[in-house]
């Protein structure tokens, strides 16, 4: 669907990047935030502590969550595969998401076109000192609670829309992930 645009970000467990403990997704239409998704993930493995102490998820409180497979079946997958997927450093969420859909042998598209909102905002805003997360959305003014994946989503969101009512050609930063 043209203008349409899945900005997602996840939360791990731990070094491995290979499961999510968490999931948040923000759909973007006509530059606006038309619908959300988020979760707490079962990512099925173990936690490190850096991992509890980023994030403040620990193995207890997605002891009872869906794993990514359930998730994805149950209509997270339809949303994912709806539009351009979008992330903020893009080729970290891009990985997670890559090796939890093969763990899982779920249905997905062999591709996925997606765009990272960090070289987005590089275009955007050449003079922030950096272009994390948190830097850009201090300079947006959008609200942020890092390491929290609805949240982190949510300003990843709007950093696109900024980007893309300031000029940024969506077609310019397209790239190909290979699931």
């Amino acid at each position: 669907m043209k203008n349409r645009y899945v900005v997602f970000d996840v939360e791990t467990p731990n070094s491995e990047n290979s499961r999510m403990s968490s999931i948040g997704v923000c759909v973007v239409e006509n530059l606006q935030v038309t619908d959300s998704f988020y979760s707490l993930v079962n990512p099925e493995t173990h936690y490190d502590d850096f991992n509890i102490f980023l994030t403040g998820i620990t193995p207890e409180s997605t002891a009872d969550e869906k794993n990514f497979g359930e998730l994805w079946n149950s209509g997270l997958g339809s949303i994912m595969q709806s539009g351009i997927v979008i992330a903020h450093n893009a080729p970290f969420d891009m990985g997670v998401l890559a090796k939890c859909i093969r763990h899982y042998g779920v249905d997905c598209k062999e591709y996925i076109k997606y765009a990272c909102t960090v070289r987005m905002s590089k275009k955007s805003l050449p003079q922030l000192v950096n272009h994390k997360l948190n830097t850009v959305s201090d300079y947006l003014g959008v609200r942020l609670s890092h390491h929290n994946a609805e949240s982190d989503a949510y300003a990843a969101a709007q950093i696109l829309i900024y980007c893309l009512k300031n000029g940024c050609n969506i077609s310019d930063f397209i790239k190909t992930y290979r699931i």
